[in-house]
């Protein structure tokens, strides 16, 4: 089973979903995203690029055919692998995942917390403003500890987010962030880019099963994301909670995950 991590992000996975994973006799694997981590950047990827990745490390690694999950900005990377490896991806879920910038029947930036707003904006109309924003944006992350990860960002982090950002799942989270950012803010970069361009392939055209998770609570992917994708991909399973967040979801959600992914494989 294939996890494709948020944004920014690496290829750190994290250890309760390690060992739930081992419980269910699921071998867990994940990779890093062009420009993050040990991964030479490739700019102007798009979305949809991430399976030709996908197809050379399952190749390398002798799978035949695989399931993907996808958190966050790894959402759409875990579409585009049910969309465009059909052959070799069965089945898939997305967990907080941003639905197509250019989708005519979302308003994109409801209800997002303030500050992807601004970046996302910033991204469109000065992109060399907003690379040096990310350049800032990096130093900063690196000064601050996980502790107060959730204070520095008050517009994207709901209560229900901010309870669950301590401990384990926050010391995991800066680690995983500080591996994918350690040569610079390419990978971090094209990801954001590549969400607010085509993606490289038709969501209403993936006939592979997608369980949808969304919360109604989430400030940096608003519940409208996962309402859209709920209601084009031809064979969505919607989970769309009123008590969740973004980061619960990490934290709650991702042992149904497994469970549902090892049904549909």
């Amino acid at each position: 089973m294939l996890v494709q991590l948020g944004t920014p992000g690496s290829r750190l996975l994290y250890g309760p979903h390690l060992l739930d994973a081992a419980e269910r006799g699921i071998r867990l694997l994940s990779y890093d995203r062009p420009g993050y981590g040990g991964s030479t950047a490739n700019p102007g990827r798009s979305i949809g690029d991430c399976a030709d990745d996908v197809r050379t490390v399952i190749d390398a690694l002798g799978i035949e055919s695989c399931a993907v999950w996808g958190i966050s900005g790894g959402g759409p990377h875990a579409l585009a692998c049910v969309g465009l490896l059909p052959d070799r991806v069965v089945a898939a879920a997305t967990l907080a995942s941003p639905a197509p910038f250019d989708a005519e029947d979302l308003d994109f930036f409801a209800d997002t917390g303030q500050e992807n707003v601004d970046d996302d904006k910033l991204i469109l109309t000065d992109p060399d403003a907003a690379r040096a924003k990310f350049a800032q944006d990096r130093e900063e992350f690196f000064a601050t500890s996980p502790q107060d990860a959730a204070a520095s960002h008050p517009t994207l982090f709901s209560s229900v987010d901010a309870q669950v950002m301590t401990g384990e799942l926050a010391g995991y989270l800066s680690r995983r962030n500080r591996i994918g950012l350690a040569p610079g803010i390419e990978g971090w970069w094209e990801d954001s880019v590549a969400m607010l361009k085509p993606w490289g392939f038709s969501v209403d055209a993936v006939e592979t099963p997608v369980m949808v998770w969304q919360g109604r609570q989430d400030r940096m992917v608003p519940f409208a994301h996962g309402e859209w994708l709920a209601r084009h991909l031809p064979n969505a399973d919607p989970r769309l909670s009123d008590d969740d967040g973004h980061l619960t979801l990490v934290q709650n959600r991702v042992p149904a995950v497994h469970a549902w992914l090892l049904d549909h494989f």
